[in-house]
């Protein structure tokens, strides 16, 4: 038997996408699988001893969605919670314990490591999982299951990432609870492609899911979206990077909707880039039901779009704006602030620009957290040759010793003086379109930024009814 447990405890819940993908392909393969939803029980501690007292499985799979919560100055470290869970585990239990999920896949063997698991599943997990179970099974050639990160020898070995080149997975979503996260998460994700060919300077999705698209066929996901709708959910998240890249996967996946006639009975939200977006792909996406987009921006000066590698300009992105505008899309725009030669005078640029374009609500996150494998470290260490990592003043972080990036580390231009956030904010001024950053002196009230992570006004808005998006839910909250 295989058990899967899911080890993410956000509130509001987010479903489980990955897990419930995963648990159908297990199925699907004949193995006998079971889901142990921690983020459902109120005592997740007794429910994983309960378990374990009464079930005895030939392997363990952790699902690990989030390294951190990727918000400065709250940076709230995942892995230490994981760690307590995986020994737990161990102790209740011989089966070896795999660990997996995009949150893992972007520190592999660092998990493993510090966890103490005995394997680890770096990329897609449906086909990996299976491949492991039966080598349990059988001959335990663990070096030829994709994407295994495990140990031999005393030694950590990395297996090539999984991530096959034709994409297919199971369209069911029959493995957890989908109503339940509805009711009390607002949405329900669904994917449509693996991958992103980007290189924006920070990004860690082609360190997780490779830097090639790997699509899903358009009928494929459809099919995912009538099994969701006969469940009685009729709101989505797109969790695709960027739904539009490649553009033509996106048009395809909107048109088969639009045939099936179920563009009308569902809402949908997902990110998009600025480019590539046109009014034919505004239009096929409202009449496929698409009800607000959250367009990856990060500056709308010049200079700054270019340091993050954005392959677009400040016209490109009034013209998404008025794209939406026509179709009757929601729109929000993501401002990240912060980054290398970031000044003051950059900031209200961006600031200014957004303001006179008018989206729906832009978010204002100050910070750019450093993944490892991206040009933004090299950059980082490239900045401190001289004098290390510890000296340099572009770093923001709440942990002692060494740099680590394992950790939550934040890179925060010092050019924007000694209180970054207050200078946002005093840019900003009091503008409600925007989701003002926390203060460093008051960063546990989420009531203005767009910080998911234990938001108690967004998890009571949503149980009193509220559905789509969360920053679509907070912006009505706050008009």
């Amino acid at each position: 038997m295989l058990t899967l447990i899911n080890t993410n405890l956000m509130k509001p819940p987010i479903a489980p996408v990955g897990l419930d993908y995963i648990a159908s392909a297990a199925q699907n393969a004949g193995i006998k699988t079971e889901v142990l939803d921690l983020c459902r029980c109120d005592n997740p501690d007794k429910a994983i001893e309960d378990y374990f007292s009464t079930h005895n499985p030939l392997l363990v799979g952790l699902s690990f969605r989030n390294i951190d919560d990727c918000f400065w100055p709250s940076a709230q470290w995942f892995v230490p919670k994981l760690k307590e869970i995986v020994t737990k585990i161990k102790k209740l239990t011989l089966a070896p314990v795999v660990v997996g999920g995009v949150g893992f896949s972007i520190f592999p063997k660092q998990i493993v490591e510090f966890t103490a698991s005995d394997f680890g599943i770096h990329g897609d997990g449906e086909q990996a999982i299976i491949d492991l179970y039966n080598q349990l099974r059988n001959n335990k050639n663990f070096a030829e299951v994709a994407g295994l990160v495990w140990r031999r020898d005393g030694k950590t070995i990395a297996n090539k990432p999984a991530w096959p080149k034709k994409l297919s997975l199971p369209t069911s979503r029959a493995a957890i609870d989908n109503k339940w996260y509805f009711a009390n998460g607002g949405q329900i994700g669904i994917e449509t492609k693996r991958g992103c060919p980007r290189d924006c300077i920070y990004c860690a999705d082609p360190v997780a899911k490779g830097s090639a698209s790997r699509l899903r066929p358009p009928a494929e996901v459809a099919d995912e979206i009538e099994n969701l709708l006969s469940q009685g959910i009729n709101c989505l998240h797109i969790c695709d990077p960027e739904f539009n890249i490649p553009y033509s996967h996106a048009f395809a996946v909107c048109e088969e909707i639009v045939r099936r006639g179920i563009g009308k009975k569902i809402r949908w939200y997902t990110y998009l880039s600025i480019v590539p977006f046109d009014d034919a792909l505004a239009s096929i996406m409202k009449k496929a039901g698409c009800a607000g987009i959250d367009f990856t921006t990060d500056s709308a000066n010049e200079t700054m779009l270019k340091i993050y590698r954005q392959p677009y300009t400040r016209s490109d992105i009034e013209k998404a704006v008025q794209l939406c505008r026509k179709n009757g899309i929601t729109v929000m725009l993501d401002l990240l602030i912060g980054g290398p030669g970031e000044t003051p005078e950059t900031a209200a640029d961006s600031i200014n620009f957004l303001k006179a374009v008018n989206p729906d609500c832009v978010g204002s996150g100050v910070g750019v957290r450093i993944y490892p494998h991206t040009a933004m470290e090299k950059l980082v260490c490239n900045e401190s040759a001289k004098g290390g990592l510890e000296t340099n003043p572009n770093i923001k972080r709440k942990y002692a010793g060494p740099v680590d990036f394992f950790q939550p580390t934040f890179y925060i231009s010092s050019l924007l003086g000694p209180n970054p956030a207050r200078l946002v904010r005093d840019l900003i001024a009091a503008d409600k379109r925007f989701f003002a950053p926390a203060l460093e002196e008051d960063f546990a009230a989420h009531a203005t930024d767009h910080n998911y992570n234990d938001n108690t006004e967004l998890a009571d808005a949503i149980r009193s009814g509220a559905r789509g998006a969360y920053w679509d839910i907070l912006r009505k909250l706050k008009t």
